[in-house]
């Protein structure tokens, strides 16, 4: 694959966790409705993941599978903008983990901040095993796999591609110093062309020896334009270029995503764990319900009570849902006693029903015929197996163990 496309491509996966609530939608996928457009997407099903916390209880995962895609599906993730699959079922993954465990230091899984931290929340499960040691690098072999250049996370994942970063860049020492392998990256250079092989050379001794990252920008971006040489030649002069071997694994960059802003309807983060959630597809009369017990500044008992909407839980949906005009109608109200609480709530429970309108509709086709759905993951699997294959034959052929004839 040319860095151009590893540019463009982007993976991201959730655990199997049945339905989905809007605090879902509003931290994950809306952004992936977006991307899908934007990139070549892998979006796919850590049914894997889900082993690593919940090996002991199994069942669930199938139909929180199935519910989750279908909830993907409604809120307008689309098969024909993005790859949907899952996880076990493109086994290049546990390959891939093998073989990257192979060179990655134990000390490097242990510092993960999410390892320790993980272990102190979920104090009640046995997470002495291997496999939840290893989750961090199944991350990476699942970036890895598909050489995704941009992975959408938080802040509080940066972390985890870190670690991918340094095992694509250990891997590429190790792996990607071919037999004469500067004298191949020499010749690709005179293919070049004189001006741009010169300005390259120029731009990698700017780069080695004052480490200006300018000028390695500037070169990367320069082969890119090339076209007289082939993709092989291209990952060469990349790796050259940063006195590494050929770029096997090209190393992925986060694409930070603003924080979750989704309150529950008590105040809190929406989340199954608080039983504050609202379902991604809710009946309209349950989210009505829900809205109108929500708690309410306690200073206004009676109608006339003035109020704070700063320590008012309905507010936080309003910055949600309402626009400036609408934010200024709820403070000035509800600090004047001049609406009522029922006044307030309204608008929010009319947004969230209009914005789950669509979802309704599209997760009704799908939930009526479970065999597209189905269709929908079969061809995503075969989809993402045929690029993971690829990425795998070249790490067999960089390691040895390739057996091609």
């Amino acid at each position: 694959m040319s860095r151009v496309e590893t540019d463009h491509r982007v993976l991201s996966g959730m655990r199997p966790t049945g339905r989905l609530h809007l605090g879902h939608y509003h931290g994950v996928l809306k952004n992936w409705t977006r991307l899908q457009h934007e990139y070549d997407c892998f979006f796919f099903v850590a049914d894997w993941h889900a082993l690593t916390t919940h090996y002991e209880d199994p069942r669930v995962i199938k139909d929180a599978t199935f519910n989750m895609v279908v909830d993907w599906l409604a809120a307008g993730v689309s098969p024909s903008s993005a790859t949907l699959f899952v996880q076990s079922r493109v086994p290049e993954h546990a390959e891939l983990h093998l073989l990257l465990s192979m060179i990655t230091p134990l000390g490097w899984l242990e510092r993960v901040p999410t390892y320790k931290d993980q272990q102190e929340k979920l104090k009640e499960k046995d997470l002495a095993t291997y496999g939840f040691l290893g989750y961090p690098l199944l991350q990476s072999a699942d970036i890895l796999m598909y050489r995704a250049g941009h992975v959408p996370v938080g802040a509080d994942q940066v972390a985890h591609i870190e670690i991918t970063r340094e095992v694509a860049r250990r891997f590429n020492h190790l792996y990607g110093r071919e037999p004469d392998f500067e004298a191949l990256a020499e010749a690709a250079i005179s293919k070049m062309g004189k001006k741009p092989g010169k300005l390259y050379r120029n731009l990698r001794k700017a780069y080695l020896e004052t480490g200006d990252t300018e000028a390695v920008e500037t070169a990367k971006a320069l082969l890119k334009e090339q076209q007289n040489i082939s993709l092989a030649d291209r990952e060469r002069l990349f790796g050259y270029l940063e006195g590494t071997g050929k770029v096997i694994l090209p190393e992925p960059q986060a694409l930070l995503t603003e924080e979750a802003k989704m309150p529950g309807i008590d105040g809190q983060k929406m989340s199954k764990s608080y039983n504050n959630f609202i379902e991604l597809r809710e009946d309209p009369d349950s989210v009505s319900m829900k809205i109108r017990k929500m708690p309410t500044d306690t200073n206004r008992v009676r109608l006339t009570d003035v109020g704070d909407p700063n320590k008012c839980p309905v507010f936080e949906l309003h910055k949600v849902y309402s626009d400036d005009d609408r934010l200024k109608w709820v403070v000035d109200g509800c600090t004047s006693a001049g609406i009522g609480c029922l006044d307030c709530k309204k608008p929010v429970i009319d947004a969230i029903i209009a914005e789950q309108a669509p979802f309704i509709e599209r997760g009704a086709q799908y939930e009526s015929d479970p065999d597209l759905v189905k269709g929908v993951i079969a061809e995503g699997c075969e989809r993402a197996q045929e690029a993971a294959r690829a990425t795998l034959e070249e790490v067999r052929e960089a390691m040895g163990i390739s057996w091609r004839s």
